[in-house]
Parts: C-alpha cells; sequence; structure tokens
C-alpha cells in the first residue's frame, strides 16, 4: 500500500545502494504505531473542549491555558528526551516507547480526576510530557532510516497513517458515547486500552537500532587487495571531516553533531516555524467556533476533527512528493496560508459549505506543514544530532503555540469570538510575510 514511485529519466544514473522505491520498513513500522497512538489520543481531544467547557464550565481563557498546556508546555522535557537518543545507539527507541507509554497512562488520570481542574491539568500535562519525550527520536528514526532525497515521502507516508488514527479516533470516540449515553469515562478506559496496544506494537515490529544511514554508492570496479599502498598519506579529500553533515557525514569530533543548532539554516528554520506558531489558534478553539456556527449537539461534536483529518490523509503523501522534487520551504508556507483562508472563512457568513471549507482548509495546513517541516530541517542537521535537533525545533514551534492559545483564549473572553478571530488574522498574515523572507531559499530544499 505504502510504495513511494517517481518517474525517472531512461538515462539517468543507476540508483545507489540502498535507495529505492519502497519506504523503509522502519518507517511503515512507527506509522503503525503513530496510527494505533492517534486513535487513542484523538478518542481524548475529539471530546476534550466539550468536556471542559460544556462539561466542567470551563470559561474560553481557562481552556486556552490547558489547551496551551496539552499543546506545548513541555519544552524542557523535548530537549531531554532528544539527548537522551541522541546518546547512544538503539535508545531512540527506548526514549520513544517511554513516551508512548506515559501517554497510554494519562488516560488514568483523566479517569481518577473526575471533575477537579487541578486532575485533569496534571493528566494532560502527563500526557504532553510523553508526547514531548517520544516526538523527537520517533522523526530522528524516520530521517536515520529513509534516503535523504525521499524524506518528504517518507514523513508523508508515515503522517497518512498517523492521521489514519487520528481520523479512526473520533468515530470511535462517538460510537463509546453513543453507546454508553454519553458517558466520558468509558471514552478514556478505551482509549487507555489503545493507547496500551500502540506501545506493543512499538516493542515488536520497530527495530531498537533505525536502519543506518543509507551506503555510499556501490563501486562496479573490481575491489582491490587489502595490501598497503606505498607512498605518503592521501590528504582528506573536501568533503571529509566534521564539516560534512547529513545522513553520509563520516562520524567526527563533536562539531555540530555536539551542537545541532550551529547552522544559521536551521536557526533560521526554528525561528520561522516559531513566529508562525505563535499566530496559529488551537484546533480545539476552531471546532467550538464551528458547532456554534453550526448549533451542533454534543454528541455529533466528536465528527468535526473528521473532515480535516480525512483532507490530511489524503494529501500527506502527495505533499511530501511535491516537496521532495520542487522544495519544501513553498509548500510550508502555502499550508499556512490556507490556515489564514480558513480563520477568513469562519468570519464569513456560517453554514455547511463554509465548514466544509475550514476543515478541508485545516487538512491541507497539516498535510503541507507537519512532515514538511521535519524535511526542510533535515539537510542542516548531522546524523548523530537529529533527536536533539528536532526538539529544539519542535519546542520552538510548541512554545509559540503555547502563547498564541493562552492569547487567542484571552482575546476571545475580553473581545469576543470575533474581534479574537480578526486578530488572529491579522497576526498570521504578518506572520507570513516575516517568514517569507526568514526561511532560507532553495539551498535548503534537499
Amino acid at each position: 500500500m505504502y510504495l513511494a514511485t517517481t518517474g525517472r529519466r531512461p538515462d539517468a544514473p543507476p540508483r545507489p545502494a540502498g535507495v529505492g522505491r519502497r519506504i523503509p520498513g522502519t518507517v511503515v513500522a512507527l506509522g503503525a504505531v503513530s496510527l494505533v497512538t492517534d486513535v487513542s489520543s484523538e478518542m481524548v481531544t475529539a471530546v476534550l473542549p466539550l468536556y471542559l467547557v460544556l462539561g466542567l464550565g470551563l470559561s474560553p481563557l481557562q481552556f486556552g491555558f490547558l489547551d496551551g498546556l496539552f499543546n506545548g508546555a513541555t519544552a524542557l522535557v523535548r530537549l531531554l528526551g532528544g539527548r537522551l537518543a541522541d546518546r547512544g545507539s538503539g535508545r531512540h527507541r527506548t526514549v520513544a516507547g517511554a513516551g508512548y507509554l506515559l501517554s497510554a497512562l494519562s488516560r488514568l488520570g483523566l479517569l481518577m480526576a473526575g471533575g477537579a481542574a487541578g486532575g485533569i491539568a496534571a493528566a494532560l500535562a502527563a500526557d504532553r510530557l510523553g508526547k514531548g519525550v517520544r516526538t523527537a527520536p520517533r522523526d530522528a528514526m524516520i530521517m536515520l532510516s529513509a534516503p535523504p532525497e525521499t524524506l518528504g515521502r517518507a514523513f508523508g507516508v508515515h503522517r497518512a497513517m498517523d492521521t489514519t488514527g487520528a481520523l479512526l479516533g473520533p468515530l470511535v470516540a462517538f460510537v463509546v458515547l453513543w453507546a454508553t449515553a454519553d458517558a466520558y469515562d468509558a471514552v478514556f478506559v478505551v482509549s487507555f486500552a489503545t493507547g496500551l496496544l500502540g506501545v506493543v506494537v512499538l516493542g515488536l515490529f520497530v527495530p531498537a537500532d533505525p536502519s543506518a544511514p543509507p551506503p555510499r554508492a556501490a563501486s562496479t570496479r573490481p575491489v582491490p587487495s587489502p595490501v598497503p599502498a606505498a607512498g605518503p598519506k592521501a590528504a582528506p579529500g573536501p568533503n571529509a571531516g566534521p564539516g560534512l553533515t547529513g545522513p553520509n557525514a563520516a562520524p567526527g569530533p563533536t562539531g555540530t553533531a555536539a551542537r545541532p543548532t550551529a547552522d544559521p539554516a536551521f536557526r533560521r528554520v526554528v525561528a520561522a516555524a516559531a513566529l508562525l506558531g505563535a499566530a496559529t489558534v488551537g484546533d480545539s478553539f476552531l471546532y467550538l467556533l464551528l458547532q456554534r456556527g453550526l448549533d451542533l449537539s454534543a454528541a455529533l461534536f466528536p465528527l468535526l476533527p473528521l473532515g480535516a483529518a480525512a483532507c490530511y490523509l489524503l494529501l500527506a503523501v502527495p505533499a511530501g512528493r511535491i516537496a521532495d522534487r520542487a522544495g519544501r520551504r513553498i509548500p510550508f508556507l502555502l499550508g499556512h496560508g490556507a490556515l489564514l483562508a480558513a480563520y477568513l472563512t469562519l468570519l464569513a457568513p456560517s453554514g455547511l459549505p463554509a465548514a466544509v471549507l475550514v476543515l478541508v482548509l485545516l487538512g491541507v495546513f497539516y498535510a503541507a506543514t507537519d512532515g514538511v517541516l521535519m524535511a526542510l530541517a533535515a539537510p542542516a542537521l548531522p546524523a548523530a544530532g537529529r533527536a536533539s535537533g528536532l526538539a529544539v525545533l519542535q519546542t520552538g514551534q510548541a512554545l509559540a503555540r503555547l502563547v498564541g492559545a493562552a492569547g487567542f483564549g484571552a482575546a476571545w473572553t475580553w473581545w469576543g469570538p470575533r474581534p479574537a478571530l480578526v486578530a488572529a488574522a491579522l497576526a498570521l498574515a504578518t506572520a507570513l510575510t516575516a517568514a517569507w523572507r526568514i526561511l532560507p531559499g532553495r539551498k535548503a530544499r534537499r
């Protein structure tokens, strides 16, 4: 099912060894783990806005703070997870597994919290701690196992499988709520069991040490006998030493491996992602706005994310392939343009066509930005420090989204939803203009 094919010229040189058209098995296995885990997490995400705002009576400001916590208050843990994963062979899976397990256990925290706001906040923090620990090691395993020229496709396949879980999660939540007469506790129990299944899949099917970086091109000439060559030792070539980055870089002194943020291009990617993240409204707010505009019942609310997830599922792999061929900067920016269009659509008269358009645009946004951002940053990160570098990137984006979610919640509480959305649209348009100038150009596309 997940075969990535691209056309090749008849006169194209032979492919290097290890570079084929099939997506690596590690990527598919990690996609299966993410699929199962997302069924678990999206079951909770789908019902959480109603549970907190309508069930427990939280204000939009309080919900904005918790939503920001749910999506971004784990900066130090992300950095720690990336550091731990980079410190030894085979640690990526161990660190990621600990994160998956913690997220699964957080569902029990929601179950035991009852209506206590402190218990709910602690459970949400535990879930985000788990996600913060696992995300960078998981994405680093994808980078280490896929050829660099197909990273967009590899991330697209992974995100497509991940989004399949996001598509199924709200459906499962809807069925559970329908079968139990809106019993949120039942949703948390099923989510916990599904999360544990994801941990089991990780242990059984993901290798402890991801595939080594693609080997160098195989030579067709006979291999000479291992007789020492006479004469002085050859000088290192122009690509030798710690200055070479990428999957084929030879291990050497610390250099950029110890400081993955040393590359100016990577710092610009982090700055642009953080700037755009600060102008991003949390999905839960968008779904609440749609629910108000359509006057949906509580039982139907979990179905809203399905439209965005379906669009994301359909477009994740094509977006990755386009990014591999045409460059990753433009799709990333256009994805945020789609999000801006979603904000503007929500400001228009509400109705079913407008709601469908918002969900489609939200799916386009994630398809063009999520995995593409990781692939955009890859060329500036050494193989030995990719988990740490990705943790820095994801932390900057997560903290920015925490600020954006809390700010939008405060604006909604003080001004009302419509003025708050106008302010968010203006902020995103400004951030897009700045990011266009900040992001590296075509040199960073591979």
